[in-house]
């Protein structure tokens, strides 16, 4: 079941004026209920503005957004009600961080629903602990928290809104090694715990590719090509003549083909190369 359709969606910038630029250019994709999709782009690629139609934040320049069945700019639709269900997070969101605790801070969004007080202190302790954030930080300042523990408290709050889609931009851009590994992973848990769908948005292809099942790239404004995550690292080549990286381990293992070890075109986690490794030394040592 889609969840999420695009049909022809263009958005321009600056229109009528010298400075218009055509940002997000005929695109077409669906996204599957439960689905976790990987999107990247080199910058300026459009993604992050593709994003921002899938809850509303921008109006397209022409074609159609819908969202769980429907037109999300149509009659009698509350745009607003869109919002709820497509929660949407920003690069560095600790930076929307403001309330006096942290407790404050994530209960802030179920608040504006109107939900009554019991279901609000459950949606909090529950997104809580989907996000990792401890008991003992509840009545702290959001100020005093490191900037990992900010950023999780901040996906706290749009988790407890409950959205049935979650699309994050960057989520871990800025953070430590060890910070941004705790971010994703509890992402990840959070995920496959809920059954809702996530979009993630990231420069980082080892973060894709560790995570989403289906990847979309995008090139000037448009998709390059939107497959299974294995289908997509077959065109290694092509995503790097875009102006993309690709994980290192892939280059590695393209290093190695060149030197005639052929461990196939679809490696792209350690994991993987490391299992095709030890079966070709097992291979060879039993020939």
């Amino acid at each position: 079941m889609n969840v999420i359709q695009t049909k022809k969606l263009c958005y321009k910038y600056s229109v009528g004026t010298p400075f218009e630029i055509t940002a997000v250019d005929n695109v077409n994709f669906t996204v599957d209920k439960g689905d976790f999709i990987g999107i990247i782009g080199h910058t300026g690629s459009g993604k992050s503005t593709l994003m921002q139609h899938l809850n509303g934040l921008l109006k397209q320049t022409s074609g159609e957004v819908w969202i769980n069945g429907r037109d999300i700019r149509g009659k009698g639709v509350n745009i607003r009600d869109v919002r709820f269900e497509v929660g949407l997070v920003f690069q560095y969101s600790e930076h929307q961080l403001f309330e006096e605790t942290v407790f404050k801070d994530i209960s802030f969004g179920p608040k504006n629903m109107g939900l009554s007080e019991k279901e609000i202190k459950e949606r909090v302790l529950r997104a809580a602990e989907y996000m990792g954030v401890h008991d003992s930080w509840l009545e702290r300042s959001p100020f005093d928290l490191s900037g990992g523990q900010k950023r999780r408290v901040a996906l706290a709050g749009v988790i407890a809104m409950q959205p049935q889609i979650l699309i994050l931009d960057e989520p871990a851009a800025g953070l430590d090694p060890r910070g941004r590994e705790k971010v994703l992973k509890f992402i990840s848990d959070y995920h496959k715990k809920a059954e809702i769908t996530v979009i993630l948005v990231s420069h980082s292809m080892e973060d894709i590719v560790k995570y989403a099942g289906k990847v979309l790239v995008m090139n000037k404004g448009g998709i390059f090509c939107y497959e299974y995550t294995d289908a997509v690292f077959t065109r290694a080549n092509e995503i790097t003549e875009i102006g993309l990286g690709v994980p290192q381990i892939t280059r590695l293992i393209e290093r190695l083909r060149g030197m005639g070890v052929d461990l196939g075109n679809d490696i792209y986690t350690v994991e993987r190369a490391v299992q095709r490794i030890l079966s070709l030394i097992k291979k060879e040592s039993s020939q």
